[in-house]
């Protein structure tokens, strides 16, 4: 990790960058992906599936016997554990849900809004070397309590062409039917167009890689929706003399090991801490299984010392982590001053290892800084509104004559016509 000593403002823009491939590369190889699948439909995700996956998928749906195997190949404790997460995650979700009143806003005017479910939507769920069954549940819980009435999930298979046991036991366990051994830019094709196999939906979930994101930003070009720009992980930890350095160095491994791509970002109140941490990363490193992955990660990461807080906290601000963990002797004051993150946590005993599996929050977050204008999955985001009106004859009495003037001063006489037939059949 490289060391900054409370650098100038001037080179925030630069220590805030997020690594990235060659932008030019990276589009030209996604539109090259999707129309790819656009044109050839499944035989395009078989081949793509060979080339990037190094595995021939000639059934590309799970089958109900694979669904039911799972469950088998599972210990009951990984299970237990998966069944309390859903039931955190269910109960945090539900708890969005909200009743929307009928208003009057002029006597005689009425108006509400009512939300109804996104009827199509899919599900994308990174697999191969770490596959995410946890993302399973945080996406199809919430699309299952909307009433989403078809719900796709498409995940990469291994080197055997089977899908992660896991993954097929979260998704049996909140309803998911449709699973399909797809993965990466050709996944997000497959639901955004539709193929043989795989049915177009409305919109689409899920995090991903940066060819999986740019897939996803594109798709938005043929009117397929998508939750938020989700691509690889990050975490931006704030620590002072009060935070626990073996505690600090787990977290930022624990997103270290993501991929080669994650970042991790510490910021410290105290040039002394530092060392005491690098020690801690060096030492817990050693023994984790992703190790090369981890250490590839923290190569573009870094440790930034602020010894101002408010500087502090502005350089946070302006990073907009997807993920952000306060271990700070005032970490709620702090917390009061972000406004730009995708989730929070408190305190030493609050790491983000909970929110990703857990605790009831989404781990589906903006990353990449997308933070200052996108929020996390909720239970809203499988959901659309629908606004109503209703005028009684006082209402159009009323309120009329107030659009006529409107219409009229931007010349739509149209506009103004439809309210005055109206009222001159009132006056008769």
């Amino acid at each position: 990790m490289k060391i900054f000593n409370n650098p100038t403002i001037e080179t925030w823009p630069q220590l805030t960058e997020r690594p990235q491939l060659e932008l030019e590369f990276l589009e030209s190889t996604v539109r090259n992906v999707l129309n790819r699948v656009k044109k050839s439909g499944d035989n395009a995700l078989r081949e793509l599936t060979l080339q990037f996956d190094k595995v021939h998928v000639q059934d590309l749906r799970a089958s109900t016997t694979e669904v039911e195997a799972a469950g088998k190949l599972l210990s009951s404790s990984l299970k237990d554990a998966i069944s309390v997460a859903a039931q955190n995650i269910e109960k945090f979700h539900a708890g969005q849900k909200r009743d929307e009143s009928k208003m009057e806003t002029t006597p005689g005017v009425f108006c509400w809004r009512k939300s109804v479910p996104i009827e199509k939507v899919g599900i994308y769920i990174p697999g191969g070397s770490a596959p995410l069954f946890s993302t399973v549940l945080m996406l199809g819980i919430p699309a299952r309590i909307a009433g989403c009435k078809e719900v796709v999930l498409c995940t990469p298979p291994d080197k055997t062409g089977k899908i992660d046991p896991a993954i097929l036991f979260a998704a049996n366990l909140v309803g998911i039917t449709k699973v399909f051994k797809v993965g990466g830019a050709q996944a997000i094709a497959a639901m955004a167009f539709g193929t043989e196999s795989i049915d177009k939906v409305y919109k689409i979930f899920g995090p991903g890689n940066q060819y999986v994101t740019k897939a996803k930003q594109i798709i938005m070009e043929e009117g397929v929706a998508i939750d938020m720009p989700a691509g690889p992980s990050e975490v931006l930890v704030m620590a002072d003399e009060t935070s626990n350095p073996s505690f600090v160095a787990a977290d930022l491994l624990s997103q270290a090991e993501h991929g080669e791509d994650s970042q991790v970002i510490l910021v410290v109140a105290n040039e002394a801490l530092v060392p005491v941490v690098q020690q801690e990363i060096a030492k817990q490193l050693a023994g984790l299984p992703r190790k090369s992955t981890a250490e590839k990660s923290l190569l573009h990461s870094r440790v930034i010392i602020m010894e101002d807080q408010q500087q502090a906290i502005d350089f946070v601000n302006e990073y907009a982590p997807e993920h952000l963990i306060i271990n700070m002797k005032n970490a709620e004051e702090i917390a009061a001053e972000i406004i730009n993150a995708g989730s929070v946590f408190l305190g030493n005993y609050s790491p983000e290892a909970i929110g990703d599996y857990a605790s009831g929050t989404n781990h589906t977050l903006p990353t990449n800084g997308y933070a200052k204008a996108f929020a996390g999955v909720a239970l809203e985001s499988f959901m659309k509104y629908i606004t109503y009106q209703q005028l009684t004859a006082e209402g159009i009495q009323r309120l009329g004559p107030v659009v006529e003037q409107m219409a009229e001063a931007e010349q739509l006489i149209g506009h103004k016509m439809a309210v005055r037939v109206r009222l001159d059949s009132l006056r008769k």
